[in-house]
């Protein structure tokens, strides 16, 4: 299943709806995880950080919405 996250947009909302070890475990469990790019900075999560816990960074909420069988937020979309 490809599991996508984007940035959250709601003016000060600074979570982020999964973490990177979160996403480690997902993508551990044989999902493909993407995250929006830059969706975790606002609590110090880097697009390093993501990707190193073996996930995918795109560039825009669409793509999440364009390639995701299921879309993870803390905010509905």
């Amino acid at each position: 299943m490809i599991i996508g996250v984007p940035k959250e947009i709601k003016v000060h909302e600074y979570r982020v709806a999964l973490t990177p070890h979160g996403a480690k475990v997902l993508a551990e469990a044989g999902h493909q995880v993407i995250v929006q790019s830059d969706a975790g900075s606002a609590i110090g999560f880097s697009n390093q950080d993501y990707q190193d816990s073996g996930v995918s960074i795109v560039n825009s909420a669409q793509a999440i919405f364009d390639q995701a069988d299921m879309v993870i937020k803390v905010k509905e979309p």
